[in-house]
């Protein structure tokens, strides 16, 4: 039933794709400012890294190609095709308080943009975890995933698989995580919300503006990028 729920409210903030709701977790410590990179590449780091500039500042995200090779070539063909250009950043979830703190974007004008739907990769397969920074790709149920995504302000441990869950027990495919902005993440966090947009229990979670994403292209793998936390310890 809990899970149920979850499904049901992020299935209708997503106007084109549908999309996943949280699980209250303990209160996250808020998302502090990163320090930029460092200007030298890492040559030996080969992993994607995608610079999100936004109408609130820019962002940089960082996917486990190897890990969750469908979900990160998705994310890649929005970026590489320029059709994440106009996204927005459109959900905050504040509303509920310091629990399941993340902020959702993707597709909110043409549905035509959409690629079509991919396969899930549970996380109890590529070994990645939903941490604090960590981004995921929203859905209904699995294999329904198109271009909404969010990020994590706090580790939400309830969007990992559980296999030995009842229902639905897939959680949600971590991709990556940020490794720079999360300043700006925070500030769309905290940002002003409408009062009644929204369905059901997204009322009152939709970001009034809206922040855009003016302009997503991949970056070279900065210098000393921090480790991050989504790939498990074995």
């Amino acid at each position: 039933m809990i899970l149920h729920s979850l499904i049901l409210s992020l299935s209708l903030a997503a106007a084109a794709n549908p999309a996943p709701t949280p699980v209250p977790v303990p209160a996250p410590s808020p998302i502090t400012a990163s320090p930029p990179p460092p200007s030298s590449p890492d040559a030996s780091d080969t992993r994607p890294y995608v610079e999100l500039v936004t109408t609130a500042g820019t962002i940089v995200v960082r996917l486990e190609d190897k890990r969750a090779p469908v979900t990160a070539a998705n994310f890649l063909r929005y970026v590489d095709s320029k059709r994440m250009n106009g996204f927005k950043f459109y959900r905050s979830t504040k509303s509920w308080g310091p629990y399941s703190a993340l902020i959702q974007g993707g597709n909110r004008g043409d549905a035509r943009l959409n690629y079509p739907p991919i396969a899930h990769e549970p996380t109890n397969v590529t070994g990645l975890t939903a941490c604090k920074g960590a981004i995921l790709m929203a859905r209904g149920a699995p294999g329904q995933a198109t271009s909404d995504f969010f990020l994590l302000l706090g580790d939400v441990p309830g969007f990992n698989a559980d296999p030995a869950a009842s229902g639905d027990n897939a959680g949600f495919a971590v991709f990556g995580e940020l490794i720079a902005g999360a300043d700006v993440v925070q500030k769309i966090y905290d940002a002003p919300t409408s009062p009644t947009a929204g369905l059901g229990v997204m009322v009152g979670q939709m970001l009034e503006p809206q922040f855009t994403i003016t302009t997503a292209r991949r970056i070279p793998a900065p210098a000393d990028a921090p480790k991050g936390c989504v790939v498990k310890a074995p």
